[in-house]
């Protein structure tokens, strides 16, 4: 029977590009038009129209079953309605085994961009499926967020909102659950861990939602007394995404600093899940010069496609240190590869939670997106990254701390929180060795 482009008694989605990147040109160019997490521009077309008001009575969905472009897998089923044909796709997409592969709504995929631009009413929540476990866990709270003054903390996992189990549900779905109106409320469940100072178990909270300030970069200058007893300054920037102006907004940032008087840098990437990986790679080159390997892809095919600057050159050569944790995911994984095994910087902190897929998205012609694991990324070194995290220099721990500058924060009578911030401490410390070593770069 033939085939009508969004006639009414058929749908066709037909996928018939090679979801493959096999050369090096090709993955760059890609990653130039990424999306975000570590996303390449689509390189596959596909369609889903529907004839409003009444639904196609079928739909045909065809994928590559093999290497070669003309051999394809066709399955012909009912369909009842939009979230029925996503529901039939996801289970097909299931079969892959990979979570990161998978189909969303056109409300899920508009709730997805928000965080690349800014605009966003909700309660201050970046949360991700946990690989292992498949649970929804948290990843950060927006600072001062609804979210952050209810008591949510990174590493709770969410169970419920609004009374309806989370099981099977996709992050982007949850995150569409919890946005809303400013001045509307929602109720959440969360199991929290056992931590410092906080109480484990399963808890439920009603949070306001509001609107969310996702200004990706905040900075400070910290006074700091090195342990030849001179008083020098540190800059210190807290990256919490990559956003469209986070490379533009880190460099205005380290130029404010410099002018300032900031001798040596502390870079902080924690809780920060990630966002435009080409934010990433352009963030990086803030800080690098040359032609520096700043990502390594590997396609499916195996092959190891080194990513490149060209002729970069460095805002600043100042020592600088390079916060990272649990919550460090993605592009939070790309930067703190490309400083730390470019020799520019030190990691201190937890291991990193380790997310290094690199996606095709493709926007469908409905407004759902279809997301497809095509290759993953390693850092310059080729160290694995995805499901292994990146494990920093020197974990946060005063215990490393020398005796003169213990002595220093004994005396203190006031301290800024970030002062009192041991992985801070253990970073100013670290400043100080590079500066006895005379390893600036």
């Amino acid at each position: 029977m033939p085939m009508r482009s969004c006639a009414s008694d058929n749908v066709k989605l037909a996928e018939s590009s090679k979801l493959q990147l096999n050369n090096r040109k090709d993955l760059i160019e890609s990653i130039a038009k990424g999306f975000v997490g570590f996303a390449a521009a689509a390189t596959a077309l596909a369609s889903i129209c529907f004839d409003s008001p009444a639904f196609a009575e079928s739909l045909t969905v065809a994928f590559p079953a093999s290497r070669a472009p003309e051999q394809t897998m066709v399955e012909i089923f009912p369909l009842k309605s939009a979230d029925a044909a996503y529901g039939k796709i996801s289970g097909m997409l299931s079969t892959l085994g990979d979570p990161f592969t998978r189909i969303i709504s056109p409300k899920e995929y508009q709730s997805f961009r928000i965080g690349s631009d800014g605009n966003l009413q909700g309660v201050g929540l970046f949360i991700s499926v946990e690989p292992r476990t498949g649970h929804l866990v948290v990843l950060s709270c927006v600072e001062d967020s609804p979210a952050a003054r209810a008591g949510i903390h990174e590493g709770d996992e969410l169970i419920e909102i609004n009374g309806e189990r989370l099981d099977g549900i996709d992050s982007e779905a949850a995150a569409l659950k919890l946005r809303g109106r400013a001045g509307t409320s929602v109720t959440v469940k969360v199991h929290s861990g056992k931590d410092v100072g906080r109480e484990s178990g399963i808890r439920e909270v009603n949070i306001p939602r509001g609107y969310i300030k996702l200004s990706p970069i905040s900075r400070t200058i910290i006074p700091h007394r090195t342990p030849d007893g001179h008083l020098t300054k540190t800059g210190y920037v807290k990256l919490s995404a990559f956003s469209q102006t986070a490379a533009a907004d880190m460099a205005n940032t380290i130029h404010e600093l410099e002018s300032e008087g900031a001798h040596s840098y502390i870079l902080d990437l924690r809780n920060n899940p990630g966002g435009l990986v080409k934010a990433g790679l352009d963030v990086a080159q803030i800080w690098l010069d040359g032609d520096e390997t700043l990502v390594n892809a590997v396609d499916r095919e195996g092959h190891t496609l080194p990513i490149n600057m060209v002729d970069g050159h460095a805002i600043t050569h100042d020592p600088l240190v390079v916060l990272v944790n649990e919550g460090s995911a993605s592009a939070s994984e790309i930067l703190a590869g490309a400083l730390h095994d470019n020799g520019r910087a030190i990691l201190v902190g937890h291991k990193t939670f380790g997310k290094g897929k690199i996606q095709s998205v493709t926007e469908l012609h409905d407004g759902s997106a279809l997301f497809v694991t095509v290759a993953k990324y390693l850092s310059p070194a080729l160290h694995d990254i995805d499901h292994v995290g990146i494990t920093p220099d020197v974990q946060c721990t005063t215990d490393m701390l020398s005796s003169p500058k213990e002595s220093l924060l004994k005396n203190k009578s006031s301290v800024s929180s970030l002062e009192a911030d041991s992985c801070i401490m253990v970073a100013e410390h670290e400043l100080d060795v590079q500066e006895s070593r005379g390893t600036a770069s």
